[in-house]
């Protein structure tokens, strides 16, 4: 009998902190992940092309049997959700829904920040969905282009990180917001130094710990997609491109290393 997975897409790696929650918090369903690391960042890159190379990675996942799509980016959400949901008919799970909701609710006084990648401030989806919320929200924003690849390199506790952090803050502290959401699932890993540079008094809103229960409150709603779904807790990973930098990245944010396929679509 052929497995019937959770899809997972991302732009490249990032996602994988994605994968990462959804897999513990539902360890029984088995997901197959695709990262189009041939082709990474989307962040920089022109809308039309990030929600055409979107739709090329959904189709490649659906090709494999996949029958509902976790998007695991906040690029690839913010510009391509309503895309995917037009051209295909399968459950599509994003987490800037559940992610924006938690900020309206919790913020003091309704002065929210985003930090993200550059296609993901520019996009709006962010500030449209939190004035759907509340219109009287005040919402500031900051691309901060240069943190994903100092991510990458694994420079997460450098000085240059923290410093690139701290001014990246300084105009929406200077908006006296009191949360912030991480508009980019690399954040995840900077949790502690965003914090520090925002002030403790300023609530982080991580988008990447809303999506396991998005996950679980729809499959329990609709326990006609959920009865389709194998559930044998098993995991595979396909990236466009791998180098020994990916398998490296995959294995520090997964603390497990797993085979990844090779796939250009």
């Amino acid at each position: 009998m052929a497995l019937t997975m959770i899809g997972v897409f991302d732009s490249g790696i990032g996602g994988l902190i994605v994968l990462k929650a959804l897999i513990q918090n539902i360890p029984d369903y088995d997901f197959i992940y695709f990262g189009d690391t041939a082709r990474t960042p989307y962040g920089t890159k022109n809308p039309n092309t990030i929600i055409d190379y979107t739709l090329e990675g959904i189709e490649f996942l659906l090709s494999l049997g996949v029958k509902m799509v976790v998007l695991a980016g906040n690029t690839v959400a913010s510009l391509a959700t309503d895309s995917v949901q037009t051209r295909f008919n399968v459950p599509v799970i994003e987490f800037i829904t559940p992610a924006v909701k938690l900020a309206v609710k919790t913020s003091r006084y309704q002065r929210i920040g985003l930090i993200g990648t550059p296609a993901t401030v520019m996009s709006g989806a962010y500030e449209k969905k939190i004035h759907n919320e509340n219109p009287a929200t005040k919402v500031y924003s900051a691309a901060c282009p240069l943190l994903v690849p100092l991510i990458e390199e694994g420079w997460h506790r450098k000085p240059e990180t923290k410093m690139i952090v701290k001014k990246c803050l300084i105009p929406l502290k200077a908006r006296q917001i009191d949360t912030l959401i991480l508009g980019c699932t690399h954040y995840t890993l900077l949790t502690a130094t965003i914090q520090a540079k925002a002030g403790k008094q300023v609530n982080l809103i991580d988008p990447t710990g809303c999506i396991a229960d998005s996950l679980k409150t729809f499959l329990s709603k609709h326990r006609e997609v959920d009865k389709t779904l194998s559930k044998n807790s098993i995991l595979r990973l396909v990236m466009s491109d791998v180098t020994a930098r990916v398998e490296k990245l995959a294995g520090s944010i997964l603390k497990r290393n797993f085979p990844i396929d090779v796939c250009s679509r």
